[in-house]
């Protein structure tokens, strides 16, 4: 089913991946909208941003805490373990993520630009000083900024808060010299993520979408794969080690 697409990827220098939260669902990571449980009558807007955290810290870090003790139960997929091996196969590979998990450097991909931040690291509300300490924060004694003497808070990004200008701008260049681009698990309806692929394909990029429904991307992409990306990428990427090693040594063949 990939023959088409692996002779594409067999000449590509440069693969840019875009992954978003289908691939974290693989793995079980909840998306913390539901209804039930503690936090229930909460959405993730009234407790993910300043104006919340300035009002109430301490309700904003038992909700982090809790969230933080949940996610800490999953484990990367076969999905996150095949793009592990697939920056293997590139002369220059680059992961973007939408997600906030830390699965993709558990999984052990070394090039990775985290968009929305990482749940598990914490920074100064003033400074932005990164705070390295990584245990759990006491919502009754939030630690203070060595630097400013600013309120601790989780290192992610917030509702109505700026990405990094310094990790965007970096994804946005990766983007515009990728060979082939592969959004994976997102909706393709964040912005400025959901521009990253149409930069690429403006560029002259293979656009490759996969996904377990089509998106606004879709009729736009070059190639695109209705699953779960456990299952597909696992499979493209075998193919693809295949393809290069009877390019390499055709006496295999």
């Amino acid at each position: 089913m990939f023959d088409e697409l692996i002779s594409h990827l067999i000449n590509a220098r440069r693969c840019v991946v875009l992954t978003g939260a289908g691939i974290s669902a693989e793995s079980g990571v909840p998306t913390f909208r539901g209804k039930e449980g503690l936090w229930g009558k909460f959405k993730p807007e009234q407790l993910a941003s300043m104006d919340a955290f300035m009002a109430s810290p301490k309700i904003v870090w038992e909700w982090y805490n809790w969230r933080r003790e949940l996610m800490g139960q999953v484990r990367p997929n076969a999905g996150h373990l095949a793009l592990v091996e697939m920056e293997t196969l590139f002369e220059e590979f680059d992961l973007v993520t939408q997600n906030v998990d830390g699965l993709h450097a558990m999984a052990g991909s070394k090039s990775i630009l985290e968009l929305h931040g990482n749940i598990y690291r914490n920074k100064c509300v003033d400074c932005d000083g990164i705070f390295e300490f990584r245990g759990d924060i006491a919502p009754d004694n939030i630690p203070q900024c060595g630097h400013c003497g600013g309120k601790i808070r989780p290192d992610v990004v917030w509702f109505g808060e700026m990405l990094d200008p310094e990790i965007i701008d970096a994804a946005f260049a990766q983007s515009e010299q990728a060979d082939v681009f592969f959004s994976i698990g997102t909706s393709a309806e964040v912005h400025p993520a959901a521009t990253l692929p149409v930069v690429a394909k403006n560029h002259g990029a293979t656009l490759v979408e996969i996904n377990v429904e089509e998106t606004t991307l879709t009729e736009l992409a070059d190639f695109h794969f209705i699953g779960k990306s456990g299952d597909l990428l696992p499979k493209l990427v075998a193919q693809l080690k295949e393809r290069r090693s009877l390019a390499q040594f055709p006496e295999l063949a």
